[in-house]
């Protein structure tokens, strides 16, 4: 299974940025996919971005589009989510995900039942 550690979690005033990143390690060359979900009070997971690891096709869930940017480092296993505009509702704790299967359509990247290996998660806390 791939382990995954996030960083870059922290205070951010409303309006401001934050990057986060997640490194990959172990059995990191079959991950067909990675994303960010965040979790909200009620412990569900919530689609943020993916990110296709072979092609670099990207997918944003739409209260972050514009704002959010995935990326990922093939050569450094690492993934990066690029928060801009940041907005009270983004405060949660981010955690990145990945997988190894192939994936067919969009909705299969959006869906967190279709990530095997989960990080601990970073908390994103924005203030006024």
């Amino acid at each position: 299974q791939v382990l995954l550690v996030e960083s870059g979690g922290g205070l951010g005033q409303a309006g401001g940025s934050r990057r986060l990143s997640c490194v990959a390690s172990n059995h990191t060359a079959r991950i067909t996919a990675m994303a960010w979900f965040r979790q909200d009070p009620e412990k569900e997971h919530t689609f943020v971005a993916a990110i296709d690891w072979t092609t670099g096709a990207t997918y944003y869930t739409d209260f972050v589009k514009g704002r959010f940017t995935i990326s990922r480092d093939i050569a450094k296993n690492e993934m990066y989510l690029q928060m801009n505009r940041l907005k009270l509702d983004d405060t949660a704790v981010y955690h990145c995900a990945a997988d190894s299967r192939p994936r067919y359509y969009t909705s299969t990247y959006k869906n967190a039942n279709m990530y095997s290996s989960w990080g601990q998660g970073t908390q994103v806390t924005v203030f006024s």
